[in-house]
């Protein structure tokens, strides 16, 4: 029996590492197309590198390999850009191509495009998919790749959008590698008595997420939208402490609210003046003390219960934070 062919664009990124693993791992015949070298080494084997700005270059590779499937996750996800939408290019260029080469690719069965919670501020609850309300560039641009999946029509296989939420675990970088290094330093700080309930993923759970849209019944996941988020809330300092406690770290401190927002008021004042990323500022305290509970009944129905609670993924984060020597 042929093995399924699958390209996963943006497969040296954190959430695409997982899915090339993932994938590898059931005997997939992967295809990574990245600018970027894979974060794990052991994938190089299954790495291209390729601009998916250009188009000519994208169509090359898509008519040679003729995927059954297809992962749209590459982008440029930090939010620094503060000047145009140009530097965002392969977040809506990028796109633009990646829906043209796929219409031409009569092979392709499926494809699913990520996009990102921050379509919508955090903490905004959209009434419909295409109700948006972005506060950065990063989220705009996103945006606009959603709408150009949209208004392309009849695409030719059928597709879903993904919006990820707050993902974390093995080879995640800022801002949540960032979070579980600071609670083993001992300098995350709770935000006095603000009990915050977060829909945040697991990134073994997204990737479980994916792979059911990926072969899913096509009349639950055609043209539809889905948040990548584990279906419990979980509460924030409960998280901080478990994560706390399996790293065996100081017991995390906790200030009043007032002194948290002057912190972050002064946070907002330094990268104003030099430092690039500040422990904390108001946009950051701003999302840690939001709840952040998305619709995912939709999903949960494709994909049934998920394999980890975040307690147990805590326990895998922390393994490979260890394996790689960053605690």
């Amino acid at each position: 029996m042929e093995k399924e062919k699958i390209i996963i664009t943006g497969g040296s990124g954190f959430i695409g590492t997982n899915l090339v693993d993932h994938f590898v791992s059931l005997g997939w015949k992967v295809l990574n197309l990245d600018i970027n070298p894979p974060r794990n080494s052991s994938h190089k084997d299954y790495w291209q590198k390729v601009d998916i700005t250009n188009l000519e270059e994208l169509k090359l590779v898509f008519d040679a390999f003729k995927p059954d499937y297809v992962l749209h996750f590459a982008a440029r996800t930090d939010l620094e850009e503060t000047d145009d939408l140009s530097g965002y290019s392969a977040n809506i260029q990028g796109v633009r191509n990646v829906v043209d080469v796929i219409k031409s690719t009569q092979s392709v069965q499926r494809t699913i495009f990520a996009s990102s919670q921050l379509v919508c501020k955090v903490g905004y609850q959209p009434s419909s998919d295409e109700d948006y309300c972005p506060n950065t560039l990063y989220g705009h641009s996103k945006v606009i790749g959603e709408q150009i999946v949209r208004a392309s029509g009849a695409i030719g296989p059928s597709w879903a959008i993904v919006r990820p939420t707050s993902i974390w675990g093995p080879w995640f970088d800022i801002p949540y590698r960032t979070f579980f290094l600071a609670i083993n330093k001992g300098i995350y700080i709770h935000s006095g008595q603000v009990q915050t309930l977060k829909k945040w993923g697991f990134v073994l759970n997204s990737v479980e997420q994916v792979h059911k849209l990926l072969v899913g019944p096509d009349h639950l996941v055609n043209t539809n939208t889905f948040y990548l988020a584990d279906f419990s809330p979980l509460v924030l300092k409960d998280y901080a402490n478990c994560a706390q406690k399996e790293m065996g770290a100081r017991r995390i401190l906790t200030l009043p609210l007032w002194l948290m927002r002057l912190i972050a008021i002064c946070g907002d004042f330094l990268k104003l003046l030099f430092w690039k990323n500040p422990p904390l500022t108001s946009f950051r305290l701003n999302n840690i003390i939001t709840n952040e509970i998305q619709e995912t009944s939709s999903l949960e129905l494709i994909t049934g219960p998920l394999p980890y609670t975040y307690q147990s993924g805590i326990t895998k984060t922390v393994s490979w934070l260890k394996s790689q020597n960053l605690i």
